[in-house]
């Protein structure tokens, strides 16, 4: 015993004896040092007291655990005050004497470590350029904003609460306080956020871009552009800084502005107006007057089930449509535009899988004479049996096929698929010649050798050239020159004969059909539109037409009108000289067997 009073004494580490009762029997040199007092008088003081173990009640009532025997050990970390107000860190551990009764409690000054941890931790956590937290930071404490609003304010401990001497101990298996949540990350008691604001169950966030920053790098150099992102933050800083609303730099010029316990749509709104304000003053950067914009995301919505990858998802897709809708604004995210959007994405992705798969299917649209009301050729329309959205028309895919190069191996596929079926209806109807029309992407044309496949289909299915002809927007038409021009002439050359798609919607360059292989124009519904009114006629759009038919039969070519829908439209239609027509008047797209049945009995549509 007198061996341990000795090590006990002369020990550098703080130490104390204490009874069962909470308070100190004797306490060593190390420990009066420790705390600015004479270790004499911290006999009888509540050990407590002394190690800040009543602030927090897990840590509390661990305590008593050990004090009575039922818990061997606690070892914790308490912000202490130390005399004259110097803040200290202690690591505090207790530990069980069973022989006496009594506990052992130690304490060793960690200020230093910790200090010097904060300052690796803030060099680890911010920006060097900026000063901003950076983007770990931002997601930690995005984090930790979304789990604060998984517990509600009664299940929070109040002060009250909290146990004293004497009452009942916790269940084992208190965690301890490094497990526990960062005090900011959880509500307060009453029902108040991080800045005394009320709580809200509702997250916001401006996620913004610097349009045009690249630019400031290449002319004014890094240098420039590393002071020119200090500005900003600055800025940034300002309109955050009345509400305490975290600003960070996510990386390159991407900044985000978290609104914690948002007060609803409005507030974010507000505030990337604010920011548009604040960026479109010029900044002087290294001598030169800049003038900034950004483009914002805007996104709001309640915290609860929302995760941290979502809700920048969200962001980043709002960013998006902000920089696709003219840069220089703010937009707010559309929940049913994401929807739009993310369609979108899934056919985009099975797009190609889809041809592979054989979910689309043609039908056909017949080409009729305006003269004598005979059948003389279809349109082939693609229609896509999509297993989840049902049947889609051309406008739902189309557009994402040639954004992706899938147009080109569903070209070739309705290409064939036509082919095929038209040579059917010559077998079968000899005498009555069908031609298949079928729109062709300019895409085809440049990533494909459109000449080689529109040969070898035609060899391999044995339609002859004179039967198919290949329609092209007037857009991909006009002004064309080198490659496609030269692949255009060479499907005339071969016999098949070239159309122009929803003529008078594009450049309408008359005079350059003279120099193209084109043998029909196909006049946009527009067009026709205007001879639906019986009782009171436009004049003009029937003089139009008729312009146009003259025009186009001077220079040897045949003119389909689109969209008739009605007799009237019809006669005007071939009054005025139009050959052939196309319409819901005759007959809207059908599968094949309809086709091969309206030629087999000799009905016209």
């Amino acid at each position: 015993m007198d061996e341990f009073r000795a090590a006990f004494r002369a020990a550098q580490l703080g130490m104390a004896v204490v009874g069962d009762d909470g308070l100190v029997r004797t306490a060593n040199d190390a420990l009066g040092a420790l705390l600015g007092a004479d270790a004499d008088l911290l006999r009888d003081s509540p050990a407590a007291e002394l190690a800040g173990l009543r602030e927090d009640p897990r840590v509390w009532s661990a305590y008593r655990e050990v004090l009575l025997g039922r818990r061997d050990r606690l070892h914790c970390t308490r912000r202490l005050r130390r005399p004259g107000g110097r803040e200290m860190w202690a690591e505090v551990t207790v530990t069980s004497l069973p022989e006496t009764h009594d506990a052992l409690l130690s304490m060793a000054d960690i200020t230093d470590r910790r200090d010097l941890r904060a300052r690796l931790r803030h060099l680890r956590m911010h920006d060097p350029v900026t000063g901003l937290p950076n983007r770990s930071l931002f997601f930690e404490r995005l984090a930790a904003a979304l789990a604060a609003t998984a517990i509600p304010p009664a299940a929070m401990p109040r002060p009250s609460a909290m146990p004293r001497p004497g009452d009942a101990p916790r269940p084992e298996g208190v965690p301890p306080p490094d497990a526990l949540p960062h005090p900011d990350a959880l509500p307060h008691p009453d029902g108040v956020s991080r800045g005394g604001r009320p709580r809200s169950g509702r997250i916001g966030l401006c996620y913004l871009d610097l349009d045009g920053f690249k630019a400031v790098n290449d002319t004014l150099g890094h240098r420039a552009g590393d002071l020119l992102l200090g500005a900003v933050a600055r800025r940034l800083m300002e309109c955050a800084a009345p509400d305490g609303h975290l600003v960070a730099r996510l990386g390159g010029d991407e900044f985000a502005l978290l609104v914690e316990e948002s007060a609803g749509t409005e507030q974010l709104v507000d505030l990337a107006a604010a920011v548009q304000a604040a960026l479109t003053r010029p900044f002087e950067v290294a001598g030169q007057r800049l003038a900034v914009s950004a483009s914002i995301g805007v996104v709001e919505r309640p915290a609860a089930g929302t995760h941290a990858t979502e809700l920048m998802q969200a962001a980043d897709t709002t960013l998006y449509w902000a920089k696709a809708d003219g840069k220089a604004r703010w937009t707010l995210f559309d929940p049913e535009r994401n929807a739009h959007r993310m369609t979108r994405q899934a056919l985009s992705n099975t797009l190609r899988p889809a041809v592979e798969r054989g979910e689309f299917v043609l039908q056909y649209q017949p080409l009729v004479g305006l003269g004598d009301g005979v059948v003389r050729g279809v349109e082939a329309l693609v229609r896509w049996r999509h297993p989840q959205y049902g049947t889609l028309a051309p406008n739902r895919f189309i557009g994402l096929a040639e954004e992706t190069g899938a147009i080109v191996p569903l070209g070739r596929w309705i290409l064939a698929t036509a082919c095929r079926q038209a040579r059917r209806w010559q077998l079968d109807h000899p005498g009555e010649p069908l031609v298949v029309s079928v729109n062709v992407a300019v895409r085809q044309v440049w990533d494909s050798d459109l000449v080689a496949d529109v040969a070898g289909i035609l060899a391999e299915t044995g339609l002859p050239a004179r039967l198919l002809q290949l329609e092209l927007t007037e857009s991909a038409v006009m002004g064309s020159a080198g490659r496609p021009l030269q692949q255009l002439q060479a499907l005339r050359d071969m016999g098949v004969a070239i159309a122009i798609d929803d003529f008078g919607t594009g450049y309408s360059n008359l005079a350059y059909l003279s120099r193209l292989p084109v043998s029909t124009l196909k006049l946009d519904g527009s067009f026709v539109h205007g001879f639906r009114a019986e009782e009171h006629p436009n004049p003009a759009d029937e003089t139009i037409v008729e312009a146009l038919v003259q025009l186009a039969h001077r220079l040897g070519l045949t003119v389909t009108a689109e969209c008739v829908e009605s007799a009237e439209q019809a006669e005007r239609l071939g009054r005025i000289g139009c050959d052939t027509g196309q319409g819901w008047f005759y007959s809207r797209p059908v599968p094949a067997d309809r086709i091969s049945a309206l030629l087999s009995t000799g009905v016209r549509p």
